[in-house]
């Protein structure tokens, strides 16, 4: 029987304690989740975690008439919740306790907070030498703005992107959609697996430092490194005139886009040609060899810009791809959410939440041909698993959990 048959996960028998708020930190430890880790998210028996509040981003409501907090739920599902007071010390005793008994223990909050509650890296491997202490910052745990706070927004920032956005000329491009905290998850759980398999092999624990700075000069490698290596400042192009027309996007008649992408253009100049219904200008001596299409790249934008204007994108994607040419829709968010290639990978899946019913959520970049993940929960609600944490893990009793909730501990 193979592994998928028997229901195995890649983390299986991995648990994972979650102190993070917002979503660098909690993005992380639901990847962890959907490949199987036992995730128990952390939050003060009061404030909680800011996010369960959030139903309103940079002037947009993300709340809506679902029922519960999108944010929230997508950043936290797949884990166990529970309510502790850690400025207390009965509070940090019982995290002492789990983390004695954990594999990971994860925080996003700034440089020194956790040290000054006394939960840094030094004290908590005195309790589980190999534990794997994780920290998602915002600059890294070295340098001068090291303690500085930082979110979203600053990650993309001071990471180049908002230069490299946009056409020349623009002012820096301001681009949402969390992507420095999404990036920072992904490299934190990335830096986790890692320090996992250290483990594994050769037996200890470790502290793993990430950042939105660093996570979001990853993403930015290629544009990182021209500019390093070879002094190239943008990569900015002005879309109508690209100096390879062959790499770039175009308007359809329904006025929905298309992007070609030939890196190696003359090979597919003549599929191109073919496709567009313009033969006649695969000879044409402005065009007929890469360099002469980019000293005529305006001209040539134009011609395109016009047989594009002719059709719709769906009828396009139909000639692009029998005449095999490179292509892709440019998609918008409600476009994505019916892309059949997402859809068939699972990038986008189901999942048939308790509460708000049959719903569609992100889904897993990465596909396992044994070990499958999978949503294996809802988000929690504030402090649903508290008491069962305390007796299925630490063995207390309901007296001495009562005692705990009298002293506002849980």
């Amino acid at each position: 029987m193979n592994a998928q048959k028997k229901g195995i996960k890649v983390l299986d028998g991995i648990r994972v304690l979650d102190w993070t708020i917002f979503q660098q930190g909690p993005v992380c430890t639901a990847m962890l989740a959907d490949l199987g880790a036992d995730v128990i998210k952390i939050e003060h028996r009061v404030e909680g975690d800011p996010a369960r509040g959030l139903m309103k981003m940079i002037g947009t409501m993300i709340g809506g008439d679902v029922g519960r907090n999108p944010y929230y739920e997508n950043n936290n599902r797949g884990k166990r919740c529970i309510t502790l007071d850690l400025r207390k010390e009965e509070g940090k005793k019982i995290l002492f306790h789990l983390v004695e008994k954990s594999d990971v223990f994860v925080h996003n909050f700034r440089m020194g907070v956790a040290e000054k509650l006394g939960l840094g890296y030094e004290t908590l491997c005195k309790y589980n030498p190999k534990i794997i202490y994780a920290h998602a910052s915002g600059w890294g745990p070295k340098g001068p703005d090291a303690y500085n706070p930082s979110a979203d927004y600053t990650g993309v920032a001071r990471s180049g992107l908002m230069s490299v956005a946009g056409e020349p000329d623009m002012p820096p491009q301001m681009v949402q959609a969390g992507m420095a905290d999404q990036m920072g998850a992904t490299m934190t759980a990335y830096g986790i697996l890692a320090a996992l398999l250290v483990r594994e092999r050769h037996g200890m624990g470790q502290k793993v430092d990430t950042s939105l700075l660093g996570s979001m000069m990853h993403l930015l490698g290629l544009v990182v490194t021209m500019n390093c290596v070879a002094k190239v400042p943008t990569m900015r192009v002005e879309r109508k005139k690209a100096g390879n027309p062959l790499w770039n996007h175009y308007r359809c008649n329904d006025d929905k886009w298309i992007a070609l992408a030939h890196l190696q253009p003359d090979k597919f100049w003549p599929n191109v040609c073919r496709a567009l219904g313009i033969q006649d200008l695969e000879k044409d001596p402005r065009f007929d060899e890469m360099t002469k299409r980019s000293e005529h790249a305006e001209e040539l934008i134009r011609i395109l810009d016009q047989v594009f204007a002719n059709r719709s994108r769906e009828e396009w994607i139909g000639v692009l791809k029998e005449n095999g040419c490179v292509y892709a829709p440019v998609n918008t968010l409600a476009d994505l959410e019916e892309d059949a290639q997402a859809l068939a990978n699972e990038y986008i899946t189901e999942f048939n939440h308790p509460t708000m019913g049959k719903i569609k959520e992100i889904g897993f970049p990465v596909t396992f041909s044994e070990t499958p993940a999978s949503i294996m929960r809802e988000a929690p609600e504030f402090g649903q698993h508290t008491e069962e944490v305390l007796i299925e893990i630490l063995g207390y009793n309901w007296e001495e959990i009562s005692k705990l909730r009298e002293a506002e501990i849980i």
